[in-house]
């Protein structure tokens, strides 16, 4: 991996950063007035003051669906932020450690038990996605060979293999015309069913893990280095690393409850954002929570308006987020983490 240039400086770092939020906002509001309604396109504002299905579809559907990608957009960005500094390793993500696939488990059992209300299906949702974060972390305390890092690297991949088997196992399982769809649209990912009572069960869990990531910024730099280094610099990687992790987890799990699979995002994002305003985490941070707001929400809107049907949030992250990977691959600027 070629590793990226040094810190940007302050003044061009703060310019960047502030053009990152500007980006999000207007990204907001573009997401908030595109659509299919009343034709392909944007909404004409002045249809608010005569038509109540404009002013509905605003208000009920489009508005909390905008922030729920906003907000998913930040949590798994921060989330891949902090996993790359705490790891020091570029290439994981937010569901390494077992999250993805305990969600993508959870929701498909639920389905598949005939408990196919919407918050049976985050719940469970959101209580594998933390099993998967709690097996990897009581694997990793077992496992006799090996810093704390690599233990914990090597129990997510068991971790996550191990649901992804169970998954295909309940796929197996499950009523091909029935219930097969349903896990199938779940793991693609997407917030077409996301609405005001969904969000306000999950955003404060998410915003708790953003506000956390966001205050543990200033730390990150020093837990990318190695113990002996960190330790002497004041920090107690061990207990601190822990407390990331932690953070992290319970934002994507809360997240990935009820939108699903959505990948790349929380891999893609903190490089571009690290390349924008540096590596140091109480920059890049905050720089990974707007861009990753702002990729959401055009990803979510381009799903929702480029085809009469939609299209599912995680194969446009996944399209563009591949894009974006091989582009800064062939010009050698994937980032570093220390």
């Amino acid at each position: 991996m070629a590793s990226g240039s040094a810190d940007a400086p302050r003044p061009a770092g703060r310019v960047r950063a502030a053009g990152l939020w500007a980006a999000a906002f207007l990204l907001f509001a573009l997401a908030l007035l595109a659509g299919r309604y009343p034709n392909p396109g944007f909404l004409d504002l002045r249809l608010l003051a005569s038509d109540d299905l404009a002013r509905t579809i605003l208000l009920s559907v489009r508005l909390p669906r905008v922030l729920a990608a906003a907000l998913l957009g930040a949590v798994l960005a921060a989330s891949g932020n902090a996993f790359q500094m705490v790891f020091s390793n570029p290439l994981v993500e937010p569901g390494f450690l077992g999250v993805s696939q305990g969600a993508a488990f959870g929701a498909a059992l639920a389905l598949v038990l005939g408990f196919r209300h919407d918050l049976a299906v985050s719940g469970s949702a959101f209580v594998f996605a933390l099993a998967g974060l709690g097996a990897s972390a009581a694997l990793a305390r077992r496992f006799r060979f090996g810093g704390w890092v690599l233990r914990l690297v090597l129990a997510g991949i068991a971790v996550s293999a191990f649901f992804s088997s169970a998954l295909a196992w309940v796929k197996y399982a499950a009523d091909p015309l029935r219930e097969l769809p349903d896990i199938a649209y779940w793991t693609l990912g997407g917030l077409s069913g996301i609405g005001w009572k969904r969000l306000a069960v999950v955003a404060p869990i998410a915003l708790a893990s953003l506000a956390a990531l966001r205050a543990a910024g200033w730390r990150l730099s020093i837990l990318s280095l190695e113990d002996s280094a960190s330790f002497s610099l004041g920090a107690r990687p061990g207990r601190e690393r822990a407390l990331v992790l932690a953070a992290a987890v319970a934002g994507v799990a809360s997240m990935t409850a009820v939108s699903g699979i959505v990948s790349w995002a929380g891999l893609i994002v903190p490089h571009a954002a690290r390349l924008l305003v540096g590596a140091d985490g109480r920059r890049s941070m905050p720089a990974s929570i707007a861009l990753g707001a702002a990729f959401l929400m055009a990803c979510d809107a381009l799903s929702r308006s480029l085809l009469p049907g939609e299209l599912p949030l995680g194969v446009t992250t996944a399209f563009l987020g591949t894009a974006g990977f091989t582009a800064l691959l062939l010009g050698r600027v994937v980032t570093v983490v220390r």
